[in-house]
């Protein structure tokens, strides 16, 4: 009987030409994502020859976001989320309503309607959530600071597509297009406000659901499905909640696939059989993020690039440029490090998957013009592809806004109350002591077995909140990144006995070491670390005593801390 075949041949064309063309790009020393990108080129409408199915192409790269967002949810918890509420709620609202003024303003320039201004702009100023993940994990970012900011940026980001998803349809009839003016009548205030009250209570009531019930549920169904010892059910009953959750929430509460992904996550992160769930759903995570690409390069005609290129120039200067600088004053005058608010910036440098779904929407309800609706998805397509590079230049602008003194000194802002400790600190209490560089759950769980102990330490952490409660309640703590030395030497690196760190990124644990060693040749240096790869590199490097894992490193810590102290003191007695 014959039957089609159309899944099949769309999974197996975009697979296999994604693959063949991601070999040639890294063979060319570019980004991987460019060839998936062009694979979707080749086998889109656009252009000649075999064309697959663009719209069930669209709807597996929905799987990849979801399986994405899931993964994300599972090593990010609920205080992770409300540790950098004071910087990504303020920071995603403001960045997102200077982009979409800006891009109004070139739309309205460009004599469209003030709704597709408005459709554009909000358009251009949300970055894509598989992009930017991506980008956070291949550089080991994800559970940094810098990256935890991102995401919670991420996730304010998509709660305002919700929001502008659902009013866009109430607004629609308000803008007109003739006029380029908005008419809002008493009786559509009273609708909007209602509207906005519903959607509001569906997405507090579902975030609730899951905070409370889910918490209790999920993890019970995850642990007694790998009592059965099966790993098929296991990655069966990983994929069904991940999937289903994200589902029922777009069903039931109107919240995107991609945040009801994110916070069934979140529930079953309180399993402790989390870590097994990541690790099983990588393959099917990366294959589906795979066809996200390529999805995003069928939908892209190349004509736009001979028709409007002054056009799509200035679409992508705002991108990279206008939204990227937005971020960064914005996190610069929250107080953060420069390498937050560059990391960060560079990260939110692209566009993708919610701007396609806003741009949809638009250009159906009328409001966005057709040209509009190209616009962004040429401008997605050249940010994703130049998102590595931009990535690659946070590193030298750090440097070289430090190489001069002046502007590092207006960027850094020395005179921040909590780069340094306060004057009431006595010089006994930092002297011998130890210093906790990230400030996370290892290094918590690691001060409180110090305090216990009355073994006196500082804690060094860039979240400016978790330095404010830390303060609070007494500790020892100074902000910033304790890669450079001016942090180091604000936390008495000098006269510390032991220093400990406990941060994801390889790179600035390398920096940390380097500079300690300058400023403190004998200091004990103990280094917490998750990826065995990393252990053995930094082993083989003599950067310290590595141990592999965090309750390794709080159970034995302790001992090596007390141990180190006593050496300390013996040889200072020595020297008197």
């Amino acid at each position: 009987m014959p039957h089609s075949t159309i899944l099949i041949t769309t999974i197996a064309i975009s697979l296999g030409l994604a693959l063949l063309l991601g070999m040639v790009a890294h063979r060319l020393k570019l980004p991987v994502l460019v060839g998936y990108l062009a694979a979707g080129i080749i086998i889109g409408p656009a252009t000649p020859g075999f064309a697959v199915d663009i719209e069930l192409s669209s709807q597996l790269a929905e799987i990849g976001v979801i399986l994405l967002m899931f993964g994300v949810g599972l090593h990010f918890s609920l205080n992770d989320l409300l540790a950098v509420r004071k910087i990504a709620i303020p920071g995603a609202i403001l960045q997102i309503l200077v982009a979409t003024i800006l891009g109004t303003i070139v739309a309205i320039s460009w004599e469209w309607s003030l709704g597709g201004g408005i459709v554009f702009g909000l358009a251009l100023s949300v970055a894509s959530t598989v992009v930017l993940l991506r980008a956070l994990e291949h550089r080991g970012l994800l559970k940094s600071i810098n990256g935890k900011i991102a995401i919670g940026w991420l996730i304010v980001e998509d709660l305002v597509v919700v929001l502008a998803l659902v009013l866009l349809p109430a607004l629609s009839v308000w803008f007109t297009t003739d006029t380029d003016s908005v008419s809002i009548t008493g009786s559509g205030s009273l609708d909007l406000l209602i509207t906005l009250t519903v959607i509001l209570g569906k997405v507090a009531i579902f975030i609730g659901f899951m905070l409370v019930i889910g918490k209790r549920i999920f993890p019970k169904l995850l642990w007694y499905v790998a009592s059965t010892k099966s790993q098929e059910l296991f990655i069966l009953c990983v994929v069904s909640v991940a999937v289903g959750i994200a589902y029922g929430a777009a069903i039931l509460f109107d919240v995107s696939l991609a945040l009801g992904a994110f916070f069934s996550g979140m529930v079953m992160r309180e399993s402790p059989l989390s870590h097994r769930a990541a690790q099983e759903s990588l393959p099917l995570r990366d294959a589906f993020s795979v066809l996200f690409f390529v999805s995003i390069g069928m939908l892209f005609d190349p004509d736009i690039l001979l028709e409007e290129p002054l056009k799509l120039v200035i679409v992508v200067i705002i991108i990279i440029f206008g939204k990227s600088a937005i971020a960064l004053l914005l996190i610069l005058v929250l107080r953060y490090p420069l390498n937050t608010a560059l990391t960060v910036s560079v990260s939110l440098a692209q566009i993708g998957e919610l701007s396609f779904i806003l741009a949809s929407l638009g250009h159906s309800l009328g409001l966005l013009p057709s040209d509009g609706y190209s616009l962004i998805l040429a401008g997605a397509l050249v940010t994703i592809t130049l998102n590595p590079l931009v990535f690659q230049t946070a590193e030298p602008i750090q440097n070289w806004i430090r190489a001069r003194s002046r502007l590092a000194r207006l960027v850094e802002r020395p005179n921040d109350p909590l780069a340094e400790l306060p004057f009431a600190v006595s010089s006994e209490a930092v002297t011998n002591h130890v210093i906790i560089v990230g400030f996370g759950s290892t290094g918590a769980r690691m001060g409180t077995m110090l305090a216990k102990q009355a073994i006196p330490f500082v804690a060094v952490d860039p979240n400016r909140e978790l330095i404010e409660q830390l303060r609070s309640e007494g500790i020892h703590a100074v902000a910033g990144n304790a890669s450079e030395p001016a942090v180091l030497i604000q936390a008495h690196i000098a006269r510390s006995a032991v220093l400990v760190i406990t941060v994801s990124d390889p790179i600035a644990v390398r920096q940390m070491v380097e500079v300690s060693r300058i400023l403190n040749p004998h200091n004990d240096i103990l280094i917490s670390t998750f990826n065995k790869e990393e252990a053995a590199i930094l082993q083989q490097e003599q950067t310290g005593t590595i141990f592999l894992g965090e309750q390794v490193l709080v159970e034995n810590v302790v001992a090596r801390i007390t141990c180190s102290l006593q050496q300390h003191k013996s040889t200072n007695e020595a020297q008197h």
